[in-house]
């Protein structure tokens, strides 16, 4: 005799994708068939485990009026001010033993109630249709009492027929979320485990003779200029697209001249499927995607991905993102000059395609697919290459492309992401390339490329990427024969990414490399109160990855990063190259298809910062590829003596939908001549005076050398040599790496507690010299340091001399001086700005005349670290000083210290003090991308070795 006490949940560990739902279909947004959004405020019950309550809540009648109530599309963690639970992220580990199918009986499950009221005009004529676009991780679902069905696949459409329970008034629909599931085992992606009803509740009318699944094929002959159209359709009826004059049945193709669809020229045309009982309008685009020559072309052309990868996500919904939210990713992009995104890590909300189609965006689309955690066990059990787990993996595949064919921004179906290999795969990619031969398919995991249509890697460093390039790569025949893209690269994780420019120059110069996606869009900080953005391990997870989720290229509030604004440079679809000299300027087009009859050119002359005169060039609309010389105006004459230098930029013409006319496109800046140095004669001596020495314009203090004051300003902390940066993400690296991990070795040797030994303090005939060592305790290296400050009686000069002792076998973080000043807000400079810079991550930094407060300085890393360099200085006011430096340098500004800036997890550590400390640096350590990625080339090691630099100081008043 055996009974149960709880309800059956053997759903939940089942590997099959569930049960009851539709096959999948193709999504669209709207039709002349009704539809009812069932979003909105839900009645809602939390229970710790999957068995805990029975189903009587699904029943009608059931009274939940002491329930909660939570949003949907919505997370419940993200709900409730913690009293839903917390969310969870992890980068691969899965957050509960690995023992598939099985997950933990502590299982949050989510009972969702919600009571609608059929409309009175709803047609009574037909069927219905439930359709979930996202719920994670397992769905169970009830309409009026009676059970539909259950599903996983997380973020995947499924619809259930409803047309028969469906009753006049009041409806009530039941839906139980499991947050484990089996399927969380294939959805282990690097991202916050956040369960939940995420994206739209519809209920769709289906009309007698309505439009079922459907197939849009719409290729483009580059050779001839035609397009040929052919909808394949469940439901015969007729295509039109008014503006072609096509008026044909379904099934039936026809030819006609049409403009193509790409990226840069993202042509759609508005059609309309027809049937007897529904009209589907249709946005089509032309194209014809192809693997040829060992290259992936699109309309006859070889395209070069310049992309990203994305996850959804917003800092208070998660994953349930608005449709003006979508929006602003897809605009950010296209202002940035990204032309290609990954959907990393599964299909996005239907409705972000809709918005590639229409701004031009080439699309990887991937699978809701990663099993990264088995990785752990040397991939062991790994489901992707168990048959039991093939109908699962085969479903996801079906229900991304049947769900998304008809876009024609996607150009690559990808199987998934860090799956390891196996049967599965291969069988999902047999099903995609049969039923879609005319896009090519995508997995990074595949490196022989028995499956996949192109060889793909993440942060392959730029030496295997350039051998990649010239095809010494090794590996198999069909591997060699194929086109290469980095799927990820540039971990945009805090300061970063860096190596940006050197990766682009190898992209554009071996054919086989057609471009990167960097790693990723945004950083998933969840908005908190306490800590301004929380990461990995605030909300108290037993396993957790820090703040390994925040390294994206938007800020959470998806304010642009440093790091877009680098990227946006680097691949900028117009090359800008001037010779001052000659008073000529390089310009090429850089684009695949488009000429530049969009944009318009203008050129500026500045001195010493400031533009004197500007007007527009005349440029040919360049094919693209093309380049031609252009003779700039003669530069003005400017009797100021000053640096002077050519800024040309390429701006949009006119409006367009993503930009305004006048959006900077391109720009590039060059020198007319060389920047003239200041003299600086050395006229006055040092004057003791009890405790105080005189030197011009300065006090200093007789024992040990430190300057108190110049003129009226009154200096907090003398300059003094600093070597330390607050680790930067790519600084610290990550654990699994063998290569240095300079942060790591930084710390190790003591450049964090460097000691400072005064050795002498000498007045001299023409120069007050202050000679200390400077060294790490508990070791033998040091840096012999030499302050000379001179003057010529009304400013005063710090030359610096360093000298290395030992065996330094690590290069510094950084190499300058940091002092700190009483007060100072406004920053004035002339030098590269307007953002930070650092050596690898400059390629944006235009040298202008800037201004800024010292908080407006700082970059808001949600992890703080070393940011806010200003670099190629000529010189800086703040505080009441002028700073002029010998040569260039970096300088920044901030109201803590180096050392509180290092201790700080959040920003909302850091407290402005009275001080603010300012470093002028000589030189910086570049920043790479070794959070997850190489590090810096050697080109931007900085090495210990000596060196000698100069400022000199002025009042401002």
């Amino acid at each position: 005799m055996s009974f149960r006490t709880t309800p059956s949940v053997d759903y939940v560990e089942d590997v099959s994708p569930g049960r009851g739902a539709l096959p999948p279909r193709a999504w669209y947004a709207a039709s002349d068939a009704r539809s009812l959004s069932l979003n909105g405020s839900w009645r809602f019950r939390l229970s710790p485990t999957a068995g805990a309550e029975d189903d009587s809540f699904a029943e009608e009648g059931y009274d939940a009026g002491n329930w909660a109530e939570v949003r949907v599309p919505r997370h419940w963690v993200l709900q409730g001010d913690g009293a839903f639970g917390s969310p969870i992220y992890t980068n691969h580990l899965y957050p509960f033993p690995v023992d598939p199918p099985y997950v933990p009986t502590e299982n949050p499950t989510g009972d969702h109630l919600r009571v609608f009221d059929l409309p009175s005009d709803w047609p009574s004529d037909g069927g219905a249709v439930l359709r979930f676009d996202g719920v994670e991780s397992c769905a169970r679902v009830w309409l009026n009492g009676m059970e539909l069905g259950e599903f996983k696949g997380s973020r995947l459409a499924h619809e259930f027929a409803v047309g028969e329970l469906l009753k006049p008034g009041s409806n009530v629909l039941a839906v139980r979320v499991h947050q484990w599931s089996a399927g969380s085992y294939l959805e282990d992606q690097d991202q916050w485990w956040l369960p939940g009803i995420f994206r739209d509740v519809t209920l769709l009318h289906r009309p007698a003779g309505g439009a079922g699944d459907f197939f849009v094929h719409a290729s483009y002959d580059h050779t001839t200029g035609e397009g040929t159209l052919c909808v394949d359709s469940d439901v015969d009826g007729r295509v039109t697209v008014p503006a072609l004059d096509i008026d044909v049945a379904t099934g039936e193709p026809v030819t006609v001249a049409v403009q193509p669809w790409t990226a840069e020229t993202p042509k759609l045309y508005d059609g309309e499927l027809v049937t007897d009982g529904e009209r589907v309008p249709l946005r089509i685009g032309f194209r014809t995607v192809v693997l040829e020559d060992g290259l992936i072309k699109v309309n006859g052309k070889a395209v070069l991905f310049k992309g990203v990868n994305r996850h959804e996500w917003h800092p208070e919904h998660g994953r349930a993102l608005d449709l003006e939210t979508m929006r602003e990713d897809v605009l950010l992009m296209k202002r940035h000059n990204l032309n290609a995104v990954r959907t990393s890590h599964y299909p996005p909300h239907p409705a972000f395609l809709d918005l590639c189609d229409e701004y031009g965006l080439w699309v990887i689309d991937e699978c809701d697919l990663e099993t990264h955690g088995f990785t752990e066990q040397d991939w062991r059990d790994n489901p992707v290459d168990d048959d039991r787990w093939t109908p699962a993996l085969l479903d996801r595949a079906a229900r991304m492309v049947e769900r998304d064919k008809n876009h024609p921004s996607i150009v690559f179906w990808s199987l998934g992401n860090e799956a390891g290999t196996g049967r599965g795969l291969t069988a999902m990619a047999e099903w995609i390339h049969g039923r879609d031969p005319e896009r090519l398919v995508h997995y990074e995991g595949d490196w022989n490329c028995r499956d996949t249509d192109v060889y793909s890697r993440m942060y392959a460093f730029h030496d295997e990427v350039e051998k990649i390039g010239q095809r010494l790569d090794g590996g198999t025949l069909r591997r060699r024969e194929l086109p290469f893209i980095q799927c990820e690269y540039a971990h945009a994780m805090g300061n970063g990414p860096g190596g940006l420019a050197d990766y682009q120059e190898l992209f554009e110069k071996y054919e086989r490399l057609q471009g990167a996606f960097v790693w990723e869009w945004i950083d998933h900080g969840v908005r908190h109160a306490e800590l301004g953005y929380a990461y990995g391990g605030d909300f108290g997870e037993e396993l957790h990855d820090g703040n390994f989720v925040c390294d994206g290229l938007v800020f959470p509030d998806r304010t642009p990063s440093p790091g877009l604004i680098e990227y946006k440079k680097v691949i900028e679809p117009v090359h800008i190259e001037g010779d001052g000299a000659n008073g000529t300027v390089h310009v090429t087009n850089k684009q695949d298809f488009a000429d530049l009859s969009a944009l318009a050119f203008e050129w500026s002359c500045q001195v010493d910062g400031e533009t004197v005169e500007s007007g527009s060039l005349a440029v040919p609309a360049l094919a693209p590829g093309e380049s031609a010389e252009v003779k700039l105006p003669e530069p003005p004459v400017d009797g100021r003596g000053g640096e002077r230098q050519w800024t040309v930029r390429a701006l949009l013409a006119d409006d367009t939908s993503w930009a305004a006319k006048g959006h900077v496109v391109a720009w590039g800046q060059f020198a007319v001549g060389a920047r003239p140095l200041p003299s600086f004669p050395a006229t006055d001596r040092p004057v003791p005076d009890g405790d105080r020495i005189t030197l011009g314009p300065a006090g200093f203090d007789a024992r040990t050398g430190a300057l108190l004051t110049v003129g009226g300003v009154a200096v907090d902390a003398t300059p003094r040599l600093d070597v330390w940066r607050a680790t930067t993400d790519n600084d610290d690296g990550a654990e699994w790496q063998t290569d240095a991990r300079y942060g790591t070795l930084w710390r190790t040797l003591g450049l964090h507690r460097m000691r400072h030994r005064l050795v002498s303090v000498e007045a001299g005939d023409d120069a007050l010299t202050v000679r200390t060592r400077v060294a790490p305790a508990a070791r033998e290296v040091g840096l012999d340091t030499v302050y000379r400050w001179t003057s010529d009686g009304e400013r005063l000069r710090l030359t610096v001399s360093v000298t290395p002792q030992g065996d330094w076998t690590v290069p510094l973080p950084r190499l300058g001086v940091r002092f700190g000043l009483a007060a100072a807000d406004r920053v004035e400079w002339f030098g590269g700005g307007p953002g930070e810079a650092y050596p690898d991550t400059g390629t944006a930094s235009m040298v202008g005349r800037w201004q800024s407060t010292v908080d407006g300085l700082q970059t808001p890393y949600v992890r703080p670290q070393e940011n806010g360099a200003r670099a190629d200085v000529r010189w800086v006011e703040l505080g009441g000083l002028r700073i002029e430096g010998d040569p260039e340098f970096w300088f920044t500004a901030r109201r803590w210290t180096t050392e509180q800036l290092d201790a700080a997890r959040h920003r909302t550590d850091l407290t402005a003090g009275d001080t603010v400390w300012v470093n002028l640096d000589h030189g910086q350590h570049g920043i790479g991308s070794q959070s997850c990625g190489p590090g810096p080339l050697p080109q931007y090691f900085l090495k210990a070795e000596p060196a000698e630099f100069s400022f000199v100081f002025s009042t401002t008043t």
